[in-house]
This record gives structure tokens, sequence and C-alpha cells, in this order.
């Protein structure tokens, strides 16, 4: 039982080591070629995928270490356009649907008389 164990956690250990190296070589690949690079393919776009993550990552690092020194830390948050689209439709569909409620809980009470 005790040899199981052990040989699982060796496994699960040795597999998210492998892992880690691919992911530093996917970094290191996306940061030489740099953001116009993802276009070269589907392992350019995991490699430049990569390359950004590790920047939000290594910008997080910093945001969390002015945190422990007591400094107020903003994050920047930048509007997408196509996305405050999709959220003005989707709270016009919102309002209609609500609309559309009143309407038949109206009518079920008229026929309910």
């Amino acid at each position: 039982m005790t040899d199981d164990v052990m040989r699982f956690f060796a496994t699960w250990l040795f597999t998210h080591e492998a892992a880690d190296e691919e992911i530093k070589a996917a970094i290191r690949r996306g940061m030489a070629e740099g953001p116009e690079g993802m276009a070269g393919g589907p392992d350019a776009f995991v490699d430049g995928l990569a390359a950004m993550v590790e920047e939000e990552k290594e910008q997080l690092k910093r945001d969390l270490e002015a945190r422990a020194r007591g400094e107020e830390v903003a994050i920047e948050q930048q509007s997408d356009p196509a996305l405050d689209e999709v959220r003005f439709e989707v709270a016009e569909l919102r309002g209609r649907l609500d609309n559309i409620e009143a309407l038949l809980e109206a009518m079920l009470r008229k026929l309910g008389e």
C-alpha cells in the first residue's frame, strides 16, 4: 500500500516537473517571438499566450509584494469596446424579458379573475 502511494506521488511530481519545464520553454519561445509571433500557428499561439500569462503573473507578484508593504495598488482595467457592447445588449435583453414576464403575469391575473 505504501509503495503504491509513494509511486502515485512520485508520478504526480514528475508530471508537474515535466509540465513546468514545457511551460518555461513555451514562455521563452513566446518572449523571443513577441506578440506578432502568435500568428505563426498553434504552437506559436500557445507560446505567445504562455509569455503573456507569464508577464501577468510577474505583475501579480509585484502587486502582492507592494500590498504586503502596505502600498496601494491600482488594478488597471482597460475597457474592451466589444465586451462593453455585449454587456449592453445583454442588459437590453434582460429588460425585455422582464417586460415580457410582467405582461404574462398581468394576463394570467386577468384570466384568473
